[in-house]
């Protein structure tokens, strides 16, 4: 039985090193326990501030363990020791409150300096909303008439297995937040939903997006690059899938970047009064499907049910097309159903009813214009 024992403890010891060979080693390189020291000036302050707390912290353990340690060693019992008998020592309780509180408002002091540091948002140079949905971010710049959402951008056969995985798995958009270095960019955070809470380490900003209410904080970042984060509250099934990804550019690529965007949206205004073709609908209906929606009712259109129902063969998609639309501009009280009509265009809303209406094989030859759109919101 011994004997039996044993050669399964070494097979078993066996098999934990055969995994261990197959752990790439750019798993361990990039293992790492501290906080980022970041790329902006609170950012820095604040892991400045971690580590002095940190060897506070270290320096009080090994001066209280090092005097139990000796304490333990020198004055044992088996060297004859005799504990000392005391009882309320005033001088001992002098020393053991005084020295907290010395080391206390040591601590103090930096981090009250820090905390103002963070919460200083006045004086901003550029005001960005932030609005959490399940599960997107909406950026709007408020003063300078730019908003749209950021949304994963990880293909779907990388998350079920079906291809090998990219190097920025799950923390990838399709548009990231453009800030420019150098500026003081102010963050109005909020939800429509449900909690989120909206976290780049590197910023140094994590706050909490919540309905109803406004929270701010602010970045300014000193180096070009793209900084990635998530978000950082349980929010539902898909909270795994709702990354966030900030690129800071300098003043010259920020200014063509929102003048681009600016031109965008006033082609996108135009676009509402184009005579679009079933073609052109379906085309442009399939992107915004697997953008906005494929997470929840699936690329097929076969849903999750009962949570998220199918599309393929569903009642919505093969009844009247007036329902189909009050349904997405709408959603649907007391489901997971979200109203769209303030998140997409009239174009984005005409085209993904297009497309769901007739992709599939359900094929109901209807064709769903930016007026019908309008016109449903009019009501």
């Amino acid at each position: 039985m011994q004997s039996l024992c044993n050669r399964w403890v070494v097979s078993e010891y066996s098999l934990i090193a055969v995994l261990l060979t197959l752990v790439p080693s750019v798993s361990l390189a990039e293992y790492g326990l501290n906080m980022t020291p970041g790329i902006t000036d609170v950012s820095q302050s604040i892991y400045d501030l971690h580590m002095t707390i940190f060897w506070i912290c270290v320096a009080i353990g090994v001066v209280v363990f090092g005097v139990m340690f000796y304490a333990m060693f020198k004055y044992r019992k088996s060297k004859g020791a005799v504990p000392a008998q005391f009882h309320e020592s005033t001088t001992v309780e002098i020393i053991w409150t005084i020295i907290p509180v010395v080391i206390l408002i040591a601590m103090a002091i930096p981090a009250t300096g820090t905390l103002k540091q963070i919460y200083d948002t006045s004086e901003s140079d550029i005001d960005i909303k932030i609005t959490g949905y399940q599960w997107k971010w909406q950026y709007e710049y408020i003063n300078d008439g730019v908003g749209f959402f950021s949304n994963l951008s990880t293909p779907q056969d990388q998350i079920y297995n079906r291809e090998e995985k990219g190097e920025h798995y799950l923390l990838e958009v399709d548009e990231p937040l453009v800030i420019p270095i150098n500026k003081k960019v102010r963050f109005l955070v909020t939800a429509n939903d449900v909690i989120h809470s909206w976290w780049v380490p590197a910023l140094a900003v994590k706050k909490d997006a919540i309905p109803g209410f406004i929270n701010e904080s602010w970045a300014m970042a000193k180096e070009p690059g793209v900084y990635r984060g998530q978000c950082a509250e349980l929010c539902g099934k898909d909270h795994g899938f709702m990354p966030i990804v900030v690129k800071a550019v300098t003043e010259p690529e920020y200014q063509s970047w929102l003048g681009a965007k600016q031109e965008k949206a006033r082609l996108e205004l135009a676009a509402a009064n184009k005579v679009w073709s079933m073609e052109e609908l379906m085309e442009k209906g399939e992107k915004v499907y697997n953008t906005m929606c494929a997470a929840c009712h699936q690329q097929n259109g076969a849903g999750i049910p009962p949570a998220f129902p199918a599309l393929k063969g569903s009642a919505i998609a093969l009844g009247p097309v007036d329902k189909h639309i009050e349904m997405v501009v709408d959603g649907v009280s007391g489901t997971a159903m979200q109203a769209f009509g303030a998140q997409l265009s009239d174009v984005d809303l005409a085209a993904v009813i297009t497309y769901e209406r007739n992709a599939w094989g359900n094929n109901k030859g209807d064709l769903v214009l930016p007026k019908d759109i309008a016109a449903a919101k009019s009501k």
